[in-house]
């Protein structure tokens, strides 16, 4: 499972990719509204199937037609015990574990990957004080899960990641909750709770007040939970899936470093946490332009520069990758945000940018890219972990030398055509076993 890159330019343009952000939020709002619900430019992605997946292990129907997807649902609902295979995605297990706890029988969810070293704490002290029998495997998966959940007021932590938050109110909207408020202390990723929010009102989901980020109140009339009887097969709901700054962030930096480049499909408007890489990339000095037909990024000299990536951690790995080829060190805050990812990506990156000749020192919540202006071709590996495949990936068109990468397949996860697109826009890529 092993990619080659060469140094190469790119030039060329391309569509972003579906964001797998919004395609899973879109699905469990699909299962909990009741009717038919058509998804406009689905994602691809393993996460964006695990979604799917387990929408239809809750009673929802789902069936591809071309680049839509329809969904249809009487609800939350499924008869007798349930077994929920989440994948490798983190924000599916997180969102639909207090989901599947509005049900009234037994349900497990599984995982696989290094989903199933990730903690999961926050169900044992949470969900048992909305009614639920919580039990993990050590603070780990599998979970088993025996509801109904009934909605009430309480404070939770939100300092490890905003997605436990994002499956409480899906939660809460399922379960029709009325004047009941959701506290939270010290909440990370806020722009991922405003897409969440963003995606309940599209669909017509009960969506609380947001106090400030510090509360969430269900109001005691919500508009009833959407019964649309006209919304069937023939007539359905239809959401369009946008792309995602994730990806997009890859693709940019790559510009930045090696060509050429027009990203299209992006919404400038997004609340989607990573369009803050435009930020970052005004910092480095980037040459970049956007007009009505997308965002044109050019080879640009490298500044060292300063980001806090707290709020957006998946920026990351392309950000050091940017860094890389900056003479001078650049720092890169909010470090603690990547110890429960895929893999422990401030030690990856750090041991991995190293075999490039590039240095990196972790210090209190921050990463110090020192920066030499050349990056060295070398051995990698993923580490099975998507974005830090991406990164070196990014970071091998402007190397001295040939890259090889293994486990470059760990890619799949979120973006699956990301090397085979590099090699469409003029990167020499050589993919040997990349299906393995």
């Amino acid at each position: 499972m092993k990619v080659i890159l060469q140094p190469s330019p790119l030039r060329g343009a391309i569509r972003v990719p579906a964001s797998k952000s919004v395609m899973q939020r879109a699905c469990a709002a699909a299962l909990i509204r009741q009717g038919c619900t058509r998804l406009v430019n689905p994602g691809q992605a393993a996460d964006d199937h695990a979604a799917l997946s387990v929408i239809q292990a809750l009673g929802a129907t789902v069936q591809q037609q071309g680049n839509e997807v329809m969904i249809c649902s009487n609800g939350l609902h499924a008869v007798g015990p349930v077994k929920v295979d989440c994948g490798e995605s983190g924000l599916s297990i997180r969102m639909f574990t207090p989901l599947v706890a509005c049900l009234s029988h037994p349900v497990t969810l599984t995982g696989s990957g290094s989903l199933v070293n990730r903690p999961m704490h926050f169900f044992e002290e949470v969900l048992p004080s909305l009614g639920v029998a919580v039990c993990t495997t050590d603070g780990k998966l599998p979970i088993g899960i025996q509801g109904p959940l009934r909605p009430t007021t309480i404070r939770v932590d939100g300092r490890l990641s905003s997605q436990f938050l994002t499956g409480l109110l899906f939660a809460y909207a399922a379960a029709d909750a009325r004047d009941v408020t959701i506290y939270v202390e010290g909440l990370v990723s806020k722009p991922y709770i405003d897409l969440t929010l963003s995606v309940l009102r599209s669909f017509g989901c009960p969506c609380p007040e947001n106090r400030d980020y510090r509360a969430f109140y269900f109001t005691s009339t919500p508009a009833p939970l959407p019964i649309d009887r006209s919304s069937s097969a023939s007539t359905p709901f239809t959401y369009t899936i946008e792309s995602d700054w994730s990806s997009a962030s890859f693709l940019l930096v790559a510009g930045a470093l090696a060509g050429s480049l027009q990203l299209q499909g992006l919404d400038l408007q997004s609340v989607q946490s990573d369009r803050a890489i435009l930020q970052a990339l005004d910092a480095a000095g980037v040459q970049y332009a956007i007009d009505a037909k997308g965002i044109s990024v050019h080879r640009s000299e490298i500044k060292p520069f300063a980001f806090d990536a707290t709020d957006c951690p998946d920026l990351f790995p392309p950000l050091v990758a940017l860094a890389a080829f900056a003479e001078g060190d650049s720092v890169l805050k909010g470090a603690h945000r990547l110890a429960h990812k895929e893999s422990d990506r401030a030690t990856t990156l750090q041991q991995e940018f190293a075999k490039m000749s590039v240095p990196i020192q972790i210090e209190n919540d921050a990463l110090i890219v020192k920066g030499r202006g050349l990056v060295q071709g070398a051995s990698v590996s993923s580490c099975n972990d998507h974005r830090i495949a991406m990164a070196l990936g990014v970071a091998a068109l402007r190397a001295s030398g040939p890259t090889v990468i293994t486990g470059a397949a760990a890619v799949k996860k979120s973006y699956p055509t990301f090397f085979t697109d590099l090699s469409m826009l003029g990167a020499s890529v050589s993919l040997p076993d990349f299906n393995e």
